[in-house]
Formats: C-alpha cells, structure tokens, sequence
C-alpha cells in the first residue's frame, strides 16, 4: 500500500478518537458503525456474485462476456452508505469491514486460481488530493494479508487520452457511451512496471461497478502490457443480477469463468 493511504488512515484514526462521530447509516452515537449497521453490511456482503451481465461495457453484442466480475455485495441500504463514507474519510472501522466483505468476494473469484495477482484502479488525480488517500489501495492493505495474495501496483492514470474521447470531469450521472469516452485511454502501465506483469494472471479490483467502463479500460491498459486478466472484484454492484443473469458465487460455480484473453472485445466501445 502506498505510504500516502498508511497515513491518511493513521490521521483518520486519531480524528475519530478527538472529535465525537455518528454511525454513518443511522446516526446512532459513538460508533462510526453501529453493532447494528455493521452485522446489515456483513449480510448484505455474505453472498458475493456476479455481476458483470449488469454492466454493458463488460458484455459483448451477442451476449458472451468480455470481463467476468465478482461483487462483494449490491449498491444499496448499508453497504452503499458505508462505502461513501469510507471514500470520503477513510474511518479505520468502516476500513476493516469493508476489507472483510472484499476478502469474501476475492475468496470467491480466485477459488480455482493459482499465482493470482491484485491489481488496484488508480484514483483520479483530483480524487486523491480531495481526499489524501486512495480507497481501493486503503482497503487492499488488509485484504491482501487475510488472503496471501500480491498486489500488483501498476496501473497509472494516463496524462493524455488517445482519440476524441478524452474528455475532463468524473464520470457521475453519465451513462454507458458517456463513461467508455471518458476513460478510454485512461489508463496505462508504465513501461518500467511492465515486466512485473506480463505473464501474471491478474484480477482487477474496484470499489463500485456501475457500466463497467472503468474496468474495462483497465482491462485494455493491462492486456497491452502482457498480463492475463482473469476477471476483476468489486465492493458493490449499482445493478444487482435479476433473473435473467447473475447468481451468487460458489465453491461449485466454477470461479471467475471466461479469460479476456478468451473474450476480448471484437471493436471498441
């Protein structure tokens, strides 16, 4: 983890124990999260599962999939709340519970993997200097402890996009073809990291899915640098499966499922 989110998460700490705090979903006092709150987002994260059928950037026209991803839980009630909380201040409590719902879900997606690597989405620049720290990096501290797994911090935000679909600004409120334009090109590994990656199975992790253009272009970024990307996890999916797809995540449900490599994308998005 970077030194930058160690002492962010080491600030925070100190702040919760100097200025009274509320539990960020129902306002009860003392706890960042109530007993309560937390036993909601430890049920609405025990059943990790697939949601990648939700997300249009990550599924072709006829249907296969170009990028299999594993949820941790929906974007919603508890967990929704915790996780904006947490991107915005990094509480140490909402921090170790939110790793433990994230471990569930790597646990899930790497059950048939050998050698797998954890490779992080970089946070815009704008992001990590309003907030002092990288969210996904804070949470995949721990996360890589409890499951004896590397991560592999390569993926670097790109200083120019290639094509007319670099565009400024975030990505909230736009929808599917708005988002791909805006991150296409985005990402990129730098070239003195490329050979820590290449040949390594890979599984892209995340905070939110919403379209899945972010992942998708860390997809891209990490392909062009020879990795195999076998999938990726995410803390919450905004489209939860319906019937029509999806499904929790089992020991017998076969892992992660396709390669990109088996599944690239036949055009751009």
């Amino acid at each position: 983890m970077r030194a930058a989110d160690l002492g962010a998460a080491a600030v925070a700490e100190l702040l919760a124990l100097a200025v009274p705090v509320d539990c960020v979903c129902c306002g009860a006092e003392d706890l960042v999260l109530c007993v309560a709150c937390e036993r909601r987002v430890r049920h609405l994260t025990r059943h990790p599962f697939r949601a990648e059928a939700q997300a249009p950037a990550l599924m072709d026209v006829d249907g296969s999939v170009i990028l299999p991803v594993v949820a941790a839980g929906a974007y919603r009630d508890e967990l929704a709340q915790a996780v904006l909380s947490f991107k915005g201040h990094g509480q140490h409590q909402l921090r170790r519970v939110l790793s433990r719902a994230l471990v569930r879900a790597i646990a899930a997606a790497a059950q048939h993997e050998d050698q797998i690597a954890l490779v992080p989405v970089p946070s815009s620049a704008g992001a990590f200097v309003r907030r002092g720290f990288s969210p996904v990096h804070l949470l995949l501290g721990p996360a890589s402890r409890l499951t004896d797994t590397p991560v592999l911090d390569v993926l670097r935000k790109s200083q120019w996009r290639r094509g007319p679909g670099g565009l400024p600004g975030g990505q909230k409120g736009l929808g599917r073809g708005a988002r791909a334009s805006r991150v296409r090109g985005s990402m990129r590994v730098p070239a003195r990291k490329a050979d820590g990656v290449a040949g390594r199975r890979c599984i892209i992790i995340d905070d939110v899915l919403t379209t899945g253009a972010t992942l998708a272009e860390a997809a891209r970024a990490l392909h062009e640098s020879g990795a195999i990307v076998a999938g990726a996890v995410v803390l919450a999916a905004t489209r939860p499966p319906d019937s029509a797809g999806g499904g929790t995540v089992s020991a017998e449900a076969g892992g992660m499922g396709p390669d990109i490599e088996k599944n690239k994308r036949r055009k751009d998005e």
